[in-house]
C-alpha cells in the first residue's frame, strides 16, 4: 500500500498538479490539507473521473482536509467527536483496514501567542483523540502537515530557527509524546540524513534551489504496520512546477502482505 500527504494550499488552485500526481503515481490513498474550499465546492467528480473516492470537509479560503483512495473505504469520522469539533482539521477513515487519520495542525503564528497555545492544546486534544479510538500495538497510520520540524536535521538552519513557531522546544515535547504513545516517523525509518524537506517559504527566493526547507509534514504509524514499511521518500519535483503549493508530497509504501516478526 502507498499511502501520501501533501498540503495543497488550495485544492482548485492546484486541482491539475494533483490529478497528474495521482495518475503518475498512483497511491492507495493521498491525504491533503488546505483544501480552502467548501464541501459544496470541493471538485469530488474530477476525482471519480480517475477513479478516486474522495473524503471531503472544508470551508472558505482557510483549512481543509480530504483524503483520496481507490479502496472500500469504512467508519469515516470528522472532527475530534460526534460534533465535529475541528473538523476541517481531522479527518479520519478506515481504508483496506488500514485506520488512517488526516490532520491538519494549527500552525501556531508566535510563540507568545494565543495561536501558539491553540495549537499545543490541538496536540493534547490530538492524543486524547488516538487514546479514545485506537490503539498503538495495532495498525494506525497518521498523515498530514503537523506544522513541526521535529529535529534539527528537519530545517535548513536549526541554530537560527531553534525557538520559533514549526521549531520550538514546546512543539518537539508534544510530538515526543506521540512518539511515547507509540508512532514511528516512517520517512526517518528510511532515511537518517537531513536536508530532506517538504516545505519551503514562497518569500525565501530559490528556497528550494538554495535548500532552505522545512520538514514538516510526516506520515506516522504505529509498530505493526511500521514492521511492514519499504520505504519512505519526499517528492521534491511538484514544488518546481509553475504555481506550486508551497509544501510538496511525502510518501511512504506498506507491504501489508508481510508476516510480523
Amino acid at each position: 500500500m502507498k499511502i501520501a500527504s501533501f498540503n495543497v494550499n488550495s485544492i482548485r488552485a492546484r486541482l491539475d498538479m494533483v490529478i497528474e500526481w495521482l495518475e503518475k503515481k498512483s497511491p492507495d490513498i493521498l491525504c491533503l490539507q488546505e483544501t480552502k474550499v467548501e464541501d459544496a465546492d470541493f471538485p469530488n467528480d474530477m476525482f471519480e473521473k480517475i477513479r478516486y473516492h474522495a473524503l471531503f470537509h472544508g470551508e472558505k479560503s482557510y483549512n481543509g482536509v480530504a483524503i483520496l483512495t481507490r479502496h472500500p473505504v469504512k467508519d469515516v469520522k470528522v472532527g475530534f467527536d460526534e460534533a465535529g469539533t475541528e473538523g476541517t482539521r481531522i479527518l479520519s477513515a478506515l481504508i483496506a483496514n488500514v485506520p488512517v487519520v488526516n490532520t491538519y495542525v494549527p500552525q501556531g503564528f508566535h510563540p507568545l501567542s494565543e495561536k501558539f497555545q491553540y495549537k499545543l492544546d490541538f496536540f493534547d486534544r490530538l492524543l486524547a483523540y488516538f487514546d479514545e479510538n485506537y490503539r498503538p500495538d495495532r495498525p494506525l497510520v497518521w498523515c498530514g502537515d503537523f506544522n513541526v520540524a521535529p529535529e534539527p536535521r528537519d530545517v535548513y538552519d536549526p541554530g537560527h530557527l531553534s525557538g520559533q513557531v514549526g521549531f520550538h522546544p514546546d512543539e518537539h515535547a508534544s510530538l515526543e509524546r506521540f512518539k511515547n504513545w507509540g508512532f514511528v516517523d516512517v520517512f526517518r525509518l528510511h532515511e537518517p540524513s537531513g536536508g530532506h524537506y517538504t516545505f519551503w517559504d514562497y518569500r525565501i527566493r530559490n528556497a528550494v534551489k538554495r535548500k532552505m526547507g522545512w520538514r514538516v509534514d510526516h506520515i506516522w504509524a504505529t509498530r505493526p504496520l511500521v514492521e511492514k514499511s519499504k520505504a519512505a521518500w519526499i517528492d521534491v519535483g511538484p514544488r518546481l512546477a509553475l504555481k506550486p503549493s508551497d509544501h510538496t508530497f511525502i510518501v511512504a509504501e506498506f507491504d501489508l502482505k508481510k508476516k510480523r516478526a
